[in-house]
């Protein structure tokens, strides 16, 4: 990758994460609970919410290695101040990859209007731009919805389940870092031929 692919393909995976935790912390705030607003969350400066090495180092390294990737830092809420614990764990932990395919779709939909004979012409920097944009969010969304922790989509699995395998939550969670390793090298290969399919259905290319 070029260093001008590399910077602009940094500063997208940023903001893409950093607008991935607000939609985290909005929706947590709409369903009753202040935490993310009182640890001032709920900003667009990235400062609030870059981690070191998972929004700076490890997209350097990844963009060497053909892709970008990183994190934010999560945003923390309080499932006490919920009305409804289960339905609104849900709910808050869609949220970021929601937004994240919302983002996708928007950029997709500029490029496929450019192709239009009638519309705006829109420059070739900008469709490659907006195709980092489409790639990097679908990557967010479908990494973000693998249902192990500390993955937005393991809360969305154990809200669904019984009450009674809460225990069972409590100790897979404690090793919470192996199943991220699990997530990483065995199911995100299995799963990223998806990225591409997704991408091709979104925008045509």
């Amino acid at each position: 990758m070029d260093p001008v692919s590399l910077i602009f393909s940094i500063i997208i995976l940023i903001m893409s994460v950093v607008l991935h935790e607000l939609s985290h912390g909005y929706a947590a705030v709409a369903l009753g609970d202040p935490t993310p607003r009182i640890q001032g969350r709920l900003t667009l400066n990235p400062l609030k919410h870059l981690d070191p090495v998972g929004s700076v180092i490890v997209p350097i390294i990844t963009s060497f290695l053909g892709f970008t990737f990183g994190w934010a830092k999560p945003v923390v809420w309080n499932p006490y101040n919920l009305k409804n614990p289960r339905s609104g764990e849900v709910i808050i932990a869609a949220a970021g990859p929601c937004c994240n395919l919302f983002i996708a779709v928007v950029f997709s939909l500029l490029i496929r209007l450019s192709e239009l004979p009638n519309f705006v012409s829109i420059s070739a920097s900008f469709i490659q731009i907006s195709s980092y944009v489409v790639l990097i969010n679908i990557v967010l969304a479908l990494f973000n919805l693998v249902p192990l922790p500390p993955l937005d989509g393991s809360h969305i699995l154990f809200s669904l389940l019984p009450p009674k395998w809460s225990h069972v939550r409590m100790i897979i969670e404690r090793y919470s870092i192996f199943f991220l390793l699990i997530a990483l090298f065995v199911i995100w290969p299995r799963v990223s031929p998806l990225i591409y399919v997704l991408f091709h259905a979104l925008t045509g290319v």
